[in-house]
C-alpha cells in the first residue's frame, strides 16, 4: 500500500477460452485458484469461495440446488475439486427452523453433515452459512491487506463508505458462525443493489450471479481500495518513520544465526520447533520504525492473522547501531519468560469455565530491529506461513495507521477465537506428529547413496534436512527429488568440504537461519583408498585422515556448539565402517582413519552426555549400490585385492558375510534413523554393525 496503485495492479487472469467448457463447479475451482494465486488478495488458507449449482440428486434424479463451498482447512490457491464441501441448499435453509439463537450457534456446525450432497466426505467449514444465505449464486470471501486495513481502522465504517459509496456495505465485528450468516442475509435483503460488504476486523464479501463477473468484481473492489491507499499515503513515512538502520544482508543473517538456536531452545519445551527468517523490505520497514513497538503491542486484527501468529509478537531488544548480540543473548531468557507470563495472564483474564487448557505460551513471531522477523512453529511450512501472515498484519497496520487509527481485536474477542471450542476440536482431530517432527538434521555426504537414503528416511518421519556435500551438481539433483516428494520447505543444501573449517562454520550458520538450529548430525562424508603400505603415500595417508578423522572432528565440534546453545539435547551419528574394527589388507590409511572416527565418537559420547547429546556409530560394510566411494579407483582396487572383477565384487562380499545378504544404503539409513530417534533415547557410545555379519567386527 506504500507503492502507487499503478505499480501494483491486480492481474485479471480469467481466460474465456479455458472457462468456456467448464461446468459451474469447475468455474468455481478456476476462480478460486486464480484468487488464491495472489497473496494481496488473500493469505494462505484464508478466505472462502462458493457457488450455488444445480445438480442431480443421486436418489431422486431430480435437479436440486447444491452449495459448493471451500471445505474446512483448505486453501483457495491450491484447492482441487475434492477440497469443496457440497450441501443441499434446501436443507441449509431448513436449519433456520432449528436455530436456537446466538448463544447456541456453535451447535449448528454439528448439523452441517446432515446437509451433505452426494455423500461428500469433505467437512464443511464454519463459514458455510455465510455463503449459503447470501442470495446470489457466486460468493467470494477474501482477506486482502488493503481491505483489512480499512476493516481494522477506528472509523472503518466511514472509510468504507468514503471509498465505495453504496456499492459495498459494512457490518460490525462478529465472530464467524451461523449468526453472521444470518446478518449477511439480512444485509443483502435490505440492500439488494449492494455488491458486497466489509466485515469489521475481518475481510471482504463480494457476490454476483455469474462466476466471471464475481471474480472480476472481487478484483475491482480490492484494486479500488489499493488505489485509494496509494493516493492517500503518497509521500508519507510509514509507521512514524525509521529510528533504526538495517544491517547489511550478510550481517542480518549472521545475527539471526546466533539468535535462532537460542530462541529455539527456549521455545521447544513441549515439542521441537522449527524456525524461519524473513528480512524482506516490508519487514525491515516495520521493525526499524518509530511506531513498531506500540503497534505490535496492539495485536493483530483479522482472526486468521492471530490464529497463526498469536495475538502479538515478541520484540527482541536488539540495537543494530550497537550490534549488541551478546547482550541480547544474555537477556533473552528474561524476555521469553516475560512473554510467557504475559500470555498466561491474558489466558487467565479471558478464560471461561469451558475453555480449553492453556496452550503453548511462547511467542510465534520475534521482531528484531535492523535484522528482520523470526518465526517458530511445529514445522517449517507453518513457521514460514506464520511469517507470511504477520507480513499481512504489517501491511494492514501500515495502511490503517496512515489513514486512521489501527485497532486490534478486543482482547476477549481475540481469546474467544483462539480458544474457540470448535477450533480446539479441529486441533484434537489433527494426526499425531511423526516421530521426527520438528527435528532438524544436517547430513554430510548428503548427495551420496547412504546420505541420500538417510535423508529420505528422516524426511519420511517428518524431519527437516540440510544436505551437505562437496558435489554441487549431485546435491541439487537429490534436493530437487526430495522437494518434489516432500515439499520444498523441508530440504535445503549447502556445498561444504568437511576439511574446510570456515565452510563448516558457515554451513551451521546457514542451517540455523533456514531451520532454527540442529538436532541431528549424520557425519557421513567419506572417501576410500586402497594401497599396500609401501605404496601408501603421505598425501594419501593425510587425505584419509583429513576427511575421515579431522572432518568428523570439525563437523562434530560445530554441532556441539549449536546443540549446547539450544540446550535441548541432540544426536550425532557417525557412519564409520566395519574396517574401523576389523583390519583389511591394502587399506591401512582408510582403516586407521575409520578407527579414529569410532574412538572420537566414544570420546564425544562422554562429553555430550551431561547435555543430552548422544553420539553413536553405524558400521556398514560393502555398501556398493549408490555409493560415491565405490565409483572409479576404489572399486577397481578392491576388486584387484580380492582377485575378482567389478561384477563379482558384490557377490563376493555377500558370500563372505555370515548372513549371505547384500547391504544396501537403506539398511544403513534404518540404523541411522534408530540412533537419531527417540527409540534410542537411552543409547550413547554404541556401535551398530550393519554388515550382514562379520565375526572380526564383533564389538565384544
Amino acid at each position: 500500500m506504500s507503492n502507487s496503485g499503478a505499480d501494483q495492479r491486480l492481474v485479471n487472469g480469467w481466460d474465456d477460452a479455458k472457462a468456456a467448457s467448464m461446468s459451474e463447479s469447475e468455474k468455481l475451482l478456476y476462480r478460486s485458484n486464480l484468487l488464491g494465486s495472489d497473496k494481496r488478495i488473500t493469505n494462505y488458507g484464508g478466505g472462502n469461495t462458493s457457488a450455488k449449482v444445480m445438480e442431480k440428486d443421486p436418489l431422486t434424479g431430480e435437479e436440486v440446488e447444491v452449495l459448493w463451498v471451500k471445505g474446512s482447512g483448505g486453501d483457495v490457491g491450491s484447492i482441487k475439486m475434492d477440497g469443496f464441501a457440497t450441501l443441499y441448499m434446501d436443507k441449509l435453509r431448513a436449519l433456520k427452523g432449528i436455530y436456537r439463537g446466538v448463544e447456541f450457534e456453535d451447535e449448528m456446525v454439528g448439523y452441517l453433515p446432515h446437509c451433505t450432497w452426494n455423500l461428500n466426505p469433505r467437512a464443511a467449514s464454519i463459514d458455510t452459512p455465510l455463503h449459503a444465505y447470501v442470495p446470489r449464486k457466486h460468493v467470494d470471501h477474501m482477506h486482502p491487506d488493503a481491505i483489512i486495513a480499512i476493516a481494522a481502522s477506528k472509523n472503518s465504517k466511514e472509510l468504507t463508505q468514503e471509498i465505495f459509496g453504496s456499492d459495498i456495505g459494512w457490518l460490525p465485528w462478529k465472530k464467524p458462525g451461523y449468526e453472521l450468516g444470518l446478518w449477511l442475509e439480512k444485509f443483502c435483503l435490505e440492500n439488494p443493489d449492494a455488491k458486497g460488504v466489509v466485515l469489521e476486523s475481518h475481510g471482504l464479501f463480494t457476490w454476483d450471479d455469474d462466476a466471471k463477473a464475481c471474480y472480476e468484481l472481487t478484483l475491482e473492489i480490492i484494486q479500488k481500495a489499493m488505489d485509494w491507499f496509494a493516493a492517500k499515503t503518497e509521500g508519507q513515512a510509514a509507521f512514524g518513520g525509521a529510528v533504526h538502520t538495517s544491517l547489511d544482508g550478510d550481517a542480518r543473517r549472521a545475527v539471526a544465526a546466533r539468535l535462532m538456536p537460542a530462541i529455539r531452545g527456549m521455545v521447544s519445551g513441549a515439542q521441537h520447533m522449527v524456525g524461519h527468517f524473513d528480512d524482506q523490505d516490508a519487514v525491515l520497514e516495520f521493525v526499524n520504525s518509530k511506531n513498531m513497538e506500540p503497534l505490535a503491542a496492539l495485536g493483530t486484527s483479522c482472526p486468521d492473522h492471530f490464529l497463526r501468529t498469536k495475538i502479538r509478537p515478541l520484540v527482541v531488544a536488539f540495537d543494530p547501531a550497537k550490534n549488541n548480540v551478546d547482550e541480547v543473548l544474555e537477556g533473552l531468557p528474561a524476555q521469553v519468560a516475560a512473554y510467557r507470563d504475559d500470555y498466561a495472564a491474558y489466558y487467565n483474564r479471558c478464560k471461561k469455565d469451558n475453555s480449553p487448557a492453556l496452550r503453548d505460551p511462547n511467542a510465534v513471531v520475534y521482531l528484531v530491529p535492523g535484522v528482520g522477523m523470526i518465526t517458530f512453529a511445529k514445522d517449517k511450512a507453518t513457521a514460514r506461513i506464520s511469517g507470511e501472515f504477520y507480513v499481512n498484519a504489517i501491511n494492514v497496520m501500515r495502511g490503517s495507521s496512515a489513514v486512521s487509527e489501527y485497532c486490534g481485536l478486543p482482547e476477549q474477542e481475540a481469546f474467544d477465537i483462539e480458544y474457540w471450542l470448535l477450533e480446539e476440536a479441529k486441533l484434537q482431530r489433527m494426526p499425531k506428529p511423526k516421530s521426527m517432527a520438528g527435528r532438524v538434521a544436517l547430513i554430510t555426504g548428503g548427495a551420496g547413496g547412504i546420505g541420500a537414503a538417510t535423508a529420505h528416511r528422516y524426511l519420511t518421519e517428518g524431519a527437516c534436512v540440510m544436505l551437505a556435500d562437496i558435489n554441487a551438481g549431485s546435491l541439487e539433483e537429490v534436493r530437487a527429488g526430495f522437494a518434489k516428494q516432500f515439499g520444498a520447505d523441508v530440504v535445503r543444501t549447502v556445498e561444504m568440504n568437511v576439511t574446510d573449517e570456515q565452510a563448516i562454520i558457515d554451513a551451521y550458520a546457514y542451517t540455523a537461519v533456514e531451520f532454527g538450529g540442529v538436532d541431528v548430525l549424520v557425519s557421513n562424508a567419506g572417501i576410500a583408498s586402497s594401497a599396500p603400505i609401501e605404496k601408501t603415500t603421505l598425501d594419501l595417508w593425510n587425505k584419509n585422515m583429513d576427511i575421515l578423522s579431522t572432518g568428523y572432528f570439525l563437523v562434530s565440534r560445530e554441532a556441539f556448539k549449536v546443540m549446547r546453545q539450544q540446550s535441548i539435547g541432540g544426536s550425532i551419528v557417525f557412519v564409520a565402517s566395519k574396517n574401523g574394527l576389523a583390519a583389511s589388507p591394502n587399506a591401512s590409511a582408510y582403516c586407521t582413519a575409520k578407527a579414529a572416527e569410532i574412538h572420537l565418537a566414544r570420546c564425544l559420547a562422554l562429553e555430550g552426555a551431561e547435555a543430552g547429546i548422544r553420539v553413536n556409530v553405524v558400521n556398514p560394510d560393502a555398501v556398493l549400490r549408490g555409493s560415491k566411494i565405490w565409483e572409479g579407483e576404489w572399486l577397481e582396487q578392491r576388486a584387484g585385492t580380492y582377485g575378482t572383477d567389478k561384477e563379482g565384487l558384490e557377490e563376493m562380499y555377500r558370500n563372505r558375510s555370515m548372513l549371505k545378504r547384500s547391504v544396501l544404503p537403506e539398511d544403513i539409513a534404518e540404523a541411522a534413523y534408530f540412533l537419531a530417534s527417540e527409540a534410542s533415547a537411552k543409547s550413547t557410545g554404541n556401535i551398530i554393525n550393519v554388515d550382514a555379519g562379520n565375526v572380526q567386527a564383533f564389538t565384544r
